[in-house]
């Protein structure tokens, strides 16, 4: 199912109530191809994306970026920390920021993950992705 159009609301959230005129969504996906292709349908369906390849990266733009709404990572990626770490990381210093977590290696069980998160297995639909986005920032 393809959802077409921008999605705007507000972000109350945030001190201020800035208000944010698309969502922002951190995609974090060391494998090129899935993350670009990936980041292009968010783009197309009105989000506004930023992009990691790593955990380092991801955790360099949240600290730069308060106004990311949504991570959307990888469990398998270099480096020190991987996906679940990451998100661990980011639900403790960020803890308005959504979670949803993927691969197509392994399936962590539901203690693994933070309780703010949620497993979406690859493959997977980038449509079916944007309907489950948008339902978490809007609960």
């Amino acid at each position: 199912m393809c959802i077409g159009g921008a999605y705007a609301r507000p972000n109350l959230r945030r001190a201020g109530h800035k208000v944010t005129l698309t969502p922002i969504v951190l995609l974090v996906e060391d494998e090129a191809i899935i993350r670009i292709s990936t980041a292009d349908v968010l783009r197309d369906q009105g989000w506004e994306v930023r992009e990691a390849a790593n955990a380092a990266d991801a955790l360099k733009m949240l600290e730069q970026d308060e106004d990311i709404e949504l991570i959307f990572t990888d469990i398998d990626m270099p480096g020190a920390t991987n996906g679940l770490g990451l998100a661990h990381v980011v639900s403790e210093r960020w803890p308005t920021v959504q979670i949803v977590i993927t691969s197509g290696m392994s399936q962590p069980s539901a203690n693994e993950l933070p309780l703010s998160a949620t497993f979406v297995p690859k493959p997977y639909m980038v449509e079916e992705l944007v309907i489950d986005f948008r339902t978490r920032l809007i609960a």
